[in-house]
């Protein structure tokens, strides 16, 4: 893959702003002249859907390309945004665990998939929540991963699990894995326990915790409904501006390996 680097976003807990993390981190990253692909490969397509495109079916997909029917060059396709390109997520995906129960070296299907990319900077995978067989080929494929954490209470549920799901594909699947930071999201500044999830987060990930807060935004969650990131949405709100503070946080610790 040379030097692109691929960015598994997973937390097994639902609702913690995995794709939206994926979509306007990739998105702001692409403002800046970075080339991006995309990989949704959670069955509900939300990170397809968001760049106002549709789920497939039975066409060329993230699960056609998982099941090597298509190749990732035939199957992703432009965003509209300059630099930004997507692969996107089929109904299909749904049955990949039945499907590949039993197959050998399964766990590296989408990493040979991907062996013809080294013209990308960044790729980002949109994991869906839960460690089943997509999210399994992410950690195999990627060489970071980003853990968006919501500032709410049970913050910290899954992120344990995750944490050994990572140690397990580093021992047996790919050693050079990291983390490359915890994303804390959904910020309330108004709000006690958003404070105290942020402080009890930094106390106990310490540096791998980004600076960057993403704040509780109205135009974060309205922007998907009309097919756009929040940064082409409503590039002033603090929303935008905060994933245009991440990516230029995450080309930090990538310049300077920090996370590594």
């Amino acid at each position: 893959m040379g030097k692109t680097t691929l960015f598994a976003v997973s937390n097994q807990k639902g609702g913690v702003g995995k794709t939206t993390t994926v979509v306007n981190l990739a998105t702001a990253l692409s403002a800046l002249r970075k080339k991006i692909l995309i990989i949704d490969l959670d069955p509900q397509g939300n990170a397809t859907t968001s760049l106002g495109l549709k789920r497939q079916l039975g066409g060329k997909s993230s699960y056609s390309v998982l099941l090597g029917k298509h190749s990732v060059r035939e199957s992703m396709l432009e965003t509209g945004i300059p630099y930004l390109y997507i692969l996107p997520s089929s109904q299909e995906l749904l049955g990949v665990d039945l499907e590949l129960a039993g197959v050998s070296e399964c766990q590296f299907f989408l990493k040979k998939a991907l062996k013809e990319l080294d013209d990308f900077d960044y790729v980002f995978f949109d994991c869906p929540p839960a460690v089943g067989m997509l999210t399994m080929n992410a950690l195999v494929a990627a060489t970071d991963v980003i853990i968006p954490i919501q500032c709410e209470y049970l913050a910290l549920e899954g992120v344990a699990d995750l944490l050994k799901t990572i140690e397990k594909v580093k021992k047996n699947f790919n050693p050079n894995l990291k983390i490359e930071g915890i994303c804390l999201t959904m910020f309330d500044g108004r709000s006690n326990l958003s404070k105290s999830v942020v402080q009890d987060v930094r106390s106990y990930f310490g540096s791998l915790v980004f600076e960057t807060i993403v704040p509780r935004n109205v135009r974060i969650p309205e922007a998907p409904s009309h097919g756009k990131p929040v940064m082409l949405y409503d590039f002033r709100s603090v929303g935008a501006q905060s994933y245009v503070k991440l990516a230029k946080e995450v080309l930090t610790r990538e310049k300077g390996g920090l996370n590594g």
